[in-house]
């Protein structure tokens, strides 16, 4: 997608350890046009699909996945990264491990939001490695729930993460993929 490749070349910034920064504009401070604009094409990619709920993780996908919910007119269900006391006791759970923040996370959703009947579209900011992704696809998997694919902003694809997810059957429908990251060339996608 043109429009978040260009705005990535603009406003994204190289951090050390690989890290794009994109907070002004998708994931912290967040132009909501852009990110319409990317719900528009997951919109008309899954329109036909009868999606029924968008699952995402705390918290950089939440206003992603809840953009891109308005035009299926369907709920989001996000992943939590820690267990509060009004959650219910019958939840399911798998683990993480945050390639951004470098810790490990048991990240939980609530057995009485996710349904074998449900048709899951998964909505992320950022792949990378996978983690998160794959967490999110064995959620899904435990409650019996049927992933229809994935839309994800950015994917860094030198780092392999959405061609595992990819070997596994799944659909990933990327808006801008990276193919190298360089603090004195910049970043390069594919075409």
């Amino acid at each position: 997608m043109k429009l978040l490749e260009d705005r990535i070349r603009r406003d994204g910034r190289i951090l050390p350890g690989d890290v794009i920064k994109v907070d002004s504009f998708l994931n912290h401070l967040i132009d909501v046009e852009l990110v319409s604009a990317c719900a528009d094409e997951w919109y008309n990619i899954y329109k036909d699909m009868g999606v029924t709920k968008i699952l995402t993780i705390e918290a950089s996908g939440i206003a992603l996945a809840s953009i891109t919910a308005t035009k299926f007119s369907v709920p989001v269900l996000f992943a939590k990264k820690t267990r509060s006391s009004n959650l219910s006791q019958r939840v399911l759970s798998t683990k993480v491990v945050s390639y951004t923040h470098g810790q490990s996370y048991d990240v939980i959703v609530s057995r009485d939001y996710i349904k074998k009947e449900d048709k899951i579209l998964i909505i992320d900011d950022f792949l990378a490695n996978g983690s998160a992704l794959r967490a999110l696809v064995t959620l899904a998997e435990k409650a019996g729930a049927t992933v229809l694919g994935i839309g994800i902003a950015v994917e860094k694809v030198y780092q392999g993460g959405g061609e595992d997810i990819r070997r596994r059957g799944y659909r990933i429908d990327s808006l801008a993929k990276i193919k190298s990251v360089d603090v004195e060339s910049g970043i390069e996608f594919y075409e």
